[in-house]
Order: C-alpha cells, then structure tokens, then sequence
C-alpha cells in the first residue's frame, strides 16, 4: 500500500514535467531566470542528488527516504500534489531524499546541519510537531546542476529558524523549492544568503494556516562577475489575525543580476492579516542588474499589507563623509555596503549563525570594493 501510494504520487509528478517542460523566460515566474537556456541540451536529467547530515542532534528522528516502509509521519506530510514544476521533477526524477521530525514539545539545541551535495534531483522533508523548536543550518554544495524539493510542516506553536548560505560558485546552477505549511501559532524565521552562481535560485511558497502564525523572511546576496541570484517568493494568508515580513538587500556588481520576485496573497476572511515586503538593491557597475517585484494579491479586508522596492547605487554625500575623514575610498565603499545590508542580516535570531553569514557576507564584500 504505501509502495503504490508513492508510486501514485511520483506518476503525478511526473505528468507535471511532462506538461510542463523545463521552466524558460516565457513563463512569468521565470521570466528573470531562464533555466531552459542555462541547462541546454542536458535538459534536467534523472539523476539523484546526495545529502549529508552533520552529528545528528538528540531528540530528532532520521528517515532515508530511498529505504522502504516510511513511517506515518513521513508519509502524512510527504510529496503534496503541485504543479511547481520543479517541485515535482525533485520527485519524478529523483530516488530518495532524506526525513527529519521534531517531536511534540521538544526543543532541541543544537543546530540540525544538512548539506545537499552532487548533481541531480532530491527531496527533503523536515517536521516540527506542536510546541517543538530546531534550528536549520543548510548548505548548498557545488556541482553542475541540482535541485531540490523541500517540505517543512510546523505544528501549533512550533518555531524553526532556517539559515541557508549559497556558495559563489561560477559555473553552477543551483535551484531549490520549499513547500512550507504553518499552523497556529508556529512562527518560522528564514535567512537566504547567497554569493552568486550561473544560476541560483531560491523559491518558497508558505501557507499561513492558522490564527498567530508567523513567517519572517530575510536574506542577502553579494554578486560579482557574472553570478545570478533568484529569490521568489509567495506568502498565503490563509486565515487573519497571521503575519509576514519580508526584507531582502542585493548588491551586484561587474554583469550580475540579482533578482526577487514576493508576492503575498491574503485568502477570502483572512482579516487582521499583516504582512510587509521590502526590496532594496545597490547596483555598482554599468553593467549590473536587480529586478526586483513584490506583489500583493488582496481578498480580504481589514488587513495591514505593505510593499516597496528600490535601486541605486552607493549615497555619494555618505562616501564623502568617510574620505573626508581619512578614510580610504575602498574602505569606505566596504563600510557602507556592510551598513546598507546589516539589517537583512541582524534578522538572524540565532548568534552563531548570524555571524557565519556576516564573516561569508565581508568575505564577499572585501572582493568587489
């Protein structure tokens, strides 16, 4: 029964690619990031990606999707229909993945760390039960092409906080999906660094299902060269009395292109939901380039729902102040792109991780001022 079920499940998705083909600039969620036209011939192929799990923190439990016989719980919350494409080529064209569920009340400590590693397709799911809390460190590792559905269910009051760093990697094409439900009262907290690739691209989609629940996004990126970074998101309000902020901070440089796409929608009934969208990019080169788009779709009243975007380069009184100073030019562009995406960065709840990103964000930095 349950090898049927998943058979059912991976024969949906697979009629999914079929129709759809692989996402191209002639679609509008794609129409910044073209990953037919970066991919070419090679077309998304069928070969499983790999995961790696650092010393597994006490109190969660593993599942390796490749095995037999999953649990309830896996399969409970496991491969949602979609018609994200790229969601379901993860499990079309993948074999397995890897499971991690939270149980009722625990809070666990110690950072759950996973990297995704090699080429191909995989799948991940992560479950908080209610009142349970983890932090989620994610690495992205290096390799031609890969991608990556993830499924995250918080329970009523669970809390996670999810840092996700993407590496400067030049000739990489590096996509992920996350499916994220949260009940009543569950708060998540998202950071999305990212350093550049061929193509990058970070896409989730976060349903607010109960009254109290949370979902606070930030994130940055650092471009140089040629890199590409995409950050699209979509936040449903399911039911009111449930919030959600977004703040995103891009700097590109030389012929880089960073992009975000959030759009919020607000359900039928779904009053008192408070949501806010902010987008800002400094552009450092005639060459560079940010599109950025935040969107709100609004089917409820008495809701609070802001959303703004801005592009520009370095404040030219700010950079004379410093050299007025004394302060060498180099340092002072430094100085004020560190100050320009601090407050993306000060999202991170969780102080180890908070300067993880900080030292890779000055790392990056140091190399394009």
């Amino acid at each position: 029964m349950t090898l049927a079920l998943n058979l059912d499940r991976k024969a949906q998705a697979a009629a999914v690619v079929h129709s759809h083909g692989v996402p191209h600039r002639r679609i509008e969620d794609w129409k910044y990031s073209d990953l037919k036209a970066v991919l070419g011939e090679q077309g998304l192929g069928a070969v499983m990606a790999e995961w790696l799990v650092g010393s597994l923190p006490s109190g969660v439990e593993m599942f390796d999707l490749s095995q037999p016989n999953p649990p309830a719980w896996v399969m409970g919350h496991i491969a949602r229909p979609t018609q994200n494409v790229m969601r379901a080529a993860s499990l079309a064209l993948s074999a397995g993945g890897v499971a991690f569920r939270v149980p009722k009340g625990a809070a666990i400590t110690a950072p759950l760390k996973l990297d995704f590693t090699g080429p191909g397709h995989v799948r991940g799911l992560l479950v908080l039960e209610e009142g349970a809390s983890l932090t989620l460190v994610e690495g992205v590792g290096v390799t031609d092409f890969r991608n990556v559905g993830f499924e995250i269910v918080l329970g009523e009051n669970a809390r996670l906080e999810h840092v996700r760093v993407s590496p400067n990697a030049a000739d990489a094409v590096l996509v992920e999906e996350v499916s994220l439900h949260i009940a009543a009262g569950g708060h998540y907290r998202g950071h999305f660094a990212g350093f550049g690739s061929k193509l990058a691209r970070m896409e989730l989609e976060i349903a607010l299902e109960g009254e109290g629940a949370e979902a606070h996004l930030s994130g940055v990126s650092v471009l140089d060269g040629k890199r590409h970074s995409d950050v699209t998101t979509h936040v449903i309000h399911r039911v009111g009395n449930s919030q959600s902020t977004q703040l995103f901070k891009h700097v590109a440089s030389g012929a880089a292109r960073a992009v975000y796409q959030g759009k919020v929608t607000v359900a039928k009934g779904a009053n008192g939901s408070d949501s806010s969208q902010t987008a800002k990019a400094l552009l450092l080169g005639e060459g560079a380039e940010a599109d950025l788009k935040p969107e709100l779709e609004i089917f409820a009243d008495d809701v609070k729902c802001a959303h703004g975007a801005a592009v520009g380069d370095l404040d030219a009184e700010s950079l004379f102040y410093l050299r007025a100073r004394g302060i060498p030019e180099s340092q002072a562009r430094g100085l004020l792109l560190q100050a320009f995406l601090e407050d993306a960065v000060a999202e991170i709840e969780n102080i180890d991780q908070r300067e993880l990103v900080r030292t890779e964000l000055l790392s990056a930095l140091k190399a394009i001022v």
